[in-house]
């Protein structure tokens, strides 16, 4: 594995990318929690900025207004962006992974409608698949259904965890439009509903662990009218679309979870050398050594693993193996290194002081999203059992 593609252009863009997210984009993060009018201005304000300074979209390819960096080599940037959890919107990365699932499957009217409205920031796109009655890590068992009416798909379903679908253009929908007969990853379809469509409703934004309102909204769509040229890749696909897009997001999410714990390891660096307790400084006694060394290491381990799963996607290899063990790895990491972080901190940790008992909720919701670490570990044990020849090493 090259470990060393941080060079040229791509060494520019981190210096200017670090400079951006480190010096505009989290002196404006309290304003850009609120969630309110003034946060809307202060995200806008960021998003010229990146346009202006050439930092937007820079991982979208460049035929659809991008800037063209390979996946691999978006890694070095991502985690750059990711010290701020307000860093994908800042800069227009948050829509890749649909952009990515976009152009594998959908039409060209498809691709023309909504490609490139999401790389200008336009809108957000989301995702209905999570349902509140049924296993979020089974998408097998979703309930909502789409039948064909003639021309047009009916569509109804509860959905909830649909991140950011209050500024979103669009909704991929999963729902059930096989039958029992059919083998059951056969039986859901996707299907492209606008957010603006008729019986498509927001029930309520899901308070979780500290935000309310959240990114985070229930859903339900009743009797959901849309044309039946609105389905996304081959009916009965579904499976494989959800796992399509699930894919480079597991990697997007712990490309950020790399900047969040490079963050809170300076911090908890900085912490260490000017905090004097016992008649020293924290850095000279040997369990806060330990707390630095193991957070170094783990995140190194984190950096080149991941960077090792986006090389084998970039090529276009099977890389299930490697994002089933970087996703629960990292989230593991990030996790640890926030919580040493804040010990260190002591009570100052705790407080909002610091942006860390902020990281530290954020780095809880990483084992579960996207999959919880339970099933990574299951479904990556059974293919290296089946397979051991499929280990990344070899």
């Amino acid at each position: 594995m090259t470990v060393n593609r941080a060079e040229g252009r791509i060494a520019d863009l981190r210096d200017q990318m670090r400079s951006f997210v480190d010096g505009e984009v989290i002196p404006a993060e309290k304003t850009l929690a609120g969630k309110d009018e003034a946060a809307r201005e202060a995200l806008d304000t960021l998003r010229s900025r990146a346009k202006e300074l050439g930092l937007w979209a820079l991982g979208h390819p460049a035929d659809v207004g991008g800037g063209g960096v390979p996946f691999l080599d978006f890694v070095y940037l991502n985690e750059i962006i990711g010290r701020s959890e307000f860093g994908q919107l800042a800069v227009g990365s948050v829509s890749m992974q649909d952009v990515i699932m976009l152009r594998k499957h959908g039409t060209e009217e498809q691709k023309a409608r909504w490609i490139p409205p999401l790389v200008a920031g336009e809108f957000l796109p989301s995702v209905g698949l999570t349902e509140p009655d049924a296993a979020g890590s089974d998408p097998t068992l979703i309930e909502a259904t789409a039948e064909l009416d003639g021309d047009t798909w009916v569509v109804n379903g509860h959905k909830w965890f649909t991140t950011g679908v209050a500024d979103a253009g669009y909704c991929s929908v999963f729902a059930r439009t096989e039958s029992d007969e059919v083998p059951r990853h056969s039986r859901i379809s996707s299907i492209l509903v606008p957010t603006d469509t008729p019986g498509f409703e927001i029930v309520r934004s899901i308070p979780t662990m500290g935000h309310d309102p959240s990114d985070h909204y229930e859903v339900r769509l009743t009797d959901v009218r849309v044309p039946a040229t609105n389905l996304l890749g081959a009916r009965g696909k579904g499976f494989v679309i959800a796992q399509d897009r699930l894919g480079p997001g597991r990697i997007f999410h712990c490309m950020r979870w790399l900047g969040q714990a490079q963050r809170a390891f300076e911090l908890m660096c900085d912490r260490a050398n000017t905090r004097v307790a016992h008649g020293s400084l924290l850095a000279e006694k040997g369990e806060i050594q330990r707390y630095i060394a193991e957070s170094a290491a783990e995140i190194q381990a984190a950096r080149l693993m991941t960077l090792d799963a986006a090389r084998v996607l970039d090529s276009g290899e099977d890389a299930r193996v490697q994002i089933g063990l970087i996703k629960f790895w990292g989230a593991r990491m990030v996790h640890n290194v926030i919580d040493r972080a804040i010990q260190v901190h002591g009570a100052l940790g705790l407080t909002g002081d610091t942006p860390l008992e902020e990281m530290y909720r954020h780095a809880r919701y990483a084992r579960i999203y996207d999959g919880p670490d339970e099933v990574h570990r299951m479904s990556t044990a059974r293919r290296l059992l089946r397979d051991p020849g499929a280990a990344p090493w070899l």
